[in-house]
């Protein structure tokens, strides 16, 4: 995780794109705890390489910490694909494999989080993996966000 952060400490993030394969989970979270942590000082989009819709799951788990992500939509990558960003960082080695280059990124940051989207799992198997990695998510965001400062 420090190797990550490092990559982008000292530049002035304003903005940022999150991707994952579906756009369903991981970079939901992403987006939401990096819009959350940067509040004005950055500008947070998500992505996937084959979107299908934000998880119920995800809304929920990050409202019971605060965040908000009810909102947001599942957005195909080549939406955003000509534009240019301070950081793109890949949630998942799936999406880090298939998705394009962005010659107007400063910086790529790649850290993979498990899938909480899981089939044969409980509702509370299902539930505890999902806030597993919300948390595992808001920590690795909150201290690439402070490495920003």
């Amino acid at each position: 995780m420090v190797d990550e952060i490092k990559t982008v400490a000292g530049t002035d993030v304003k903005r940022i794109l999150v991707l994952c394969t579906g756009n369903r989970c991981r970079s939901q979270m992403g987006e939401g705890w990096l819009r959350h942590f940067l509040g004005e000082r950055g500008e947070v989009k998500s992505a996937g390489t084959q979107p299908k819709g934000v998880h119920p799951l995800a809304i929920a788990v990050m409202a019971e910490a605060g965040v908000d992500i009810s909102g947001h939509t599942s957005d195909h990558v080549d939406q955003y694909r000509e534009e240019d960003f301070d950081v793109v960082v890949t949630v998942c080695d799936s999406a880090k494999e298939a998705c394009p280059t962005f010659p107007g990124a400063k910086r790529v940051v790649h850290h993979s989080f498990e899938d909480p989207d899981q089939a044969g799992l409980s509702d509370a198997e299902l539930r505890a993996l999902f806030v597993r990695v919300r948390d595992e998510i808001r920590d690795w965001a909150q201290a690439l966000v402070a490495a920003e400062r």
